[in-house]
């Protein structure tokens, strides 16, 4: 089986063999969704692979190709009129170096177009009267002399632009002067907007007929707005929620057979699907959508590496997804952005009035009067947020969507409430002891001298049951041991969390574990922070507040057992509860039972 990670060459991927999920049913749909087109989907979840496929399908000089490359598709059984019609233009603004200051970055923008021009040019030598006249210092007159030739020529032209906004995002999240430079590329003369409004002159009428542009976040596209006020954002249509990433079915499919091809026994499959779907399920893109899913480049991963070794990957981290990370730490950065971010990290769960499918930066950046609406659903835009549907209101659901995503958010977390090597050294020996034998006491020592002081200090408006939570969360969630679930449903009630051993660690020591976490603030109690920490861990679990929950919490955790039990009685549990609670910030008591 030959699976495409990182290949994204629509052409070289049919003409040689490889896996394709086939999304051409939709070029019907697309080209009567406009002839101006905006198409947002996170980093790494094939949209350079969708613009490939629509390069070759609409290609003039790839009319011979179209049996061979389409012929087994749908799109192949009954094409549109335009296939093959166009001459492509294709743009990658990944490619521009985003370092510098501005008028480097515009000469390297200049230099990328009048090289595709160049490109272009080549390619199309037959189909054109004369080579295309490059201007060495403005790409944009070059353009022009290109729609001039193809006119000449009598084609139409089909402008694709890869990640228009990628090159602006790199400058924004930047340290270096990020928000002036973002300015000056975006607003007034910025070369972007210019480029774009020289695109929206070209196809009144100047031969560009079609545009279809990719990117992260209508970000840059609002900042620029009356430049390109033309294009139609299809993002969150319902038609085009599939249009990128893997569907269930796909993926059953797939794992099916690499199981056969390993010679795995029966079951093995399913359960490379649970796995998979705790990790790399759980993205929508329409809240008028109900398909969850499958983020492409990580069931690649996975993929290669169990087919390669009949095993699951011992990371279920993708490194090429990592530096997402840095995208939750630059809107943690912003205007209550880290009070987001923290809650995000505890709750699983944010509710936002509308998704805003467009916003400036300048929305981002009030402090006056700022809106959670603009950071949530930059943080969808980014992919690690994503539609969980709507309440009775209206208003949108966002959730994390799996646990790669949540690992993310927590090693943020990790990184500030941990910040020293020794820290994280200490904070991982205690966690897999901890894995290994359930003992809570070193556990809750290394909690009380090295976190809980630091949680104190940060303003929590949030300060509840989701503290211990994400105490919990940020010192144990481990995905080479674990399929960590926060509020995981059992019956009709939510664990606080569980911590669930792989399906492949199964015959490791390892333990599972199940938390039922309660937070008492100090003014219920009425002691002082002082006065807590002259008690023993007994005189606290004696307090009548603490013995209460202390209670509550440990009968409820029974009767989560017992429904797993029920609900899953196949697996081979080796499961210890722990009913924990949170005094302030000062003190932790527990009940641990096998």
């Amino acid at each position: 089986m030959k699976l495409p990670y990182g290949l994204s060459d629509f052409n070289a991927l049919i003409s040689e063999g490889y896996y394709y999920a086939d999304r051409t049913d939709l070029i019907p749909a697309i080209e009567e969704a406009g002839r101006q087109l905006l198409f947002l989907r996170p980093r790494r979840f094939g949209k350079s692979c969708l613009l490939s496929m629509l390069e070759n399908y609409y290609d003039l000089g790839r009319t011979e190709q179209f049996e061979t490359l389409f012929g087994a598709l749908t799109i192949g059984q009954n094409p549109t009129p335009n296939r093959n019609r166009y001459l492509i233009l294709k743009w990658n603004f990944s490619m521009v170096d985003a370092s510098g200051d501005v008028e480097q970055i515009s000469e390297r923008l200049h230099d990328h177009i009048n090289s595709e021009i160049d490109t272009f040019s080549i390619r199309y030598r037959q189909l054109l009267p004369h080579k295309v006249k490059l201007h060495p210092k403005n790409s944009l007159i070059s353009l022009k002399n290109l729609l001039n030739v193809a006119a000449e020529a009598g084609h139409p032209l089909y402008l694709l632009v890869d990640e228009y906004d990628n090159f602006a995002n790199e400058v924004l999240t930047s340290r270096a002067q990020g928000k002036a430079r973002y300015d000056a590329l975006t607003r007034g003369e910025g070369i972007i907007k210019t480029v774009f409004k020289v695109v929206k002159a070209s196809a009144e009428g100047s031969g560009l007929e079609r545009v279809f542009l990719t990117g992260v976040s209508p970000l840059v596209m609002s900042d620029i707005t009356s430049g390109y006020n033309v294009v139609e954002n299809i993002s969150h249509f319902a038609e085009f929620n599939r249009l990128c990433g893997f569907e269930r079915d796909e993926v059953v499919a797939m794992n099916r057979q690499i199981a056969q091809l390993c010679q795995l026994p029966p079951g093995a499959a399913m359960e490379a699907m649970e796995v998979m779907r705790h990790y790399y399920n759980g993205y929508c893109f329409s809240e008028a959508s109900d398909t969850r899913l499958y983020n492409p480049t990580l069931c690649l991963y996975f993929w290669k590496q169990w087919q390669h070794s009949c095993e699951y990957p011992k990371q279920m981290l993708d490194d090429n997804l990592a530096m997402d990370k840095n995208r939750i730490a630059y809107i943690a950065s912003l205007p209550h952005g880290s009070e987001v971010i923290e809650q995000l990290t505890a709750s699983d769960r944010a509710v936002t009035m509308w998704l805003q499918t467009g916003f400036g930066i300048e929305k981002l950046l009030a402090r006056e009067v700022p809106d959670e609406g603009y950071l949530l659903s930059l943080l969808y835009w980014f992919g690690v947020l994503t539609v969980d549907g709507n309440d009775a209101l209206g208003k949108t659901y966002l959730k994390i969507p799996n646990q790669v995503i949540r690992q993310l958010y927590l090693e943020r977390l990790q990184q500030e409430l941990l910040p020293s090597y020794e820290l994280v050294n200490t904070r991982e020996a205690v966690a897999e002891a901890f894995y290994l034998s359930g003992e809570m006491a070193p556990l809750a020592a290394f909690i009380e001298q090295n976190m809980l002081q630091s949680l104190a200090n940060r303003d929590l408006r949030w300060a509840n049951e989701l503290s211990p939570k994400l105490i919990f969360m940020t010192l144990l969630h481990n995905t080479f041991f674990y399929n960590t679930q926060s509020e995981a449903a059992t019956g009709k009630q939510y664990i606080d969390i569980l911590f669930e051993v792989r399906p492949d660690r199964r015959q490791s020591p390892l333990l599972d574990h199940l938390f039922e976490l309660k937070f008492i603030p100090l003014k219920q109690l009425k002691l002082s922070d002082r006065e807590l920490q002259t008690m023993s861990r007994e005189e606290l679990a004696e307090l009548p507040l603490v013995k209460a929950a202390l209670e509550g919490a440990k009968q409820q955790g029974e009767a989560y057992w017992q429904q797993l039990q029920h609900d899953q009685p196949q697996k081979a549990w080796q499961l210890q509860r722990h009913a924990v609670v949170l005094l302030g910030f000062s003190r932790l008591v527990w009940l641990s039972e096998c």
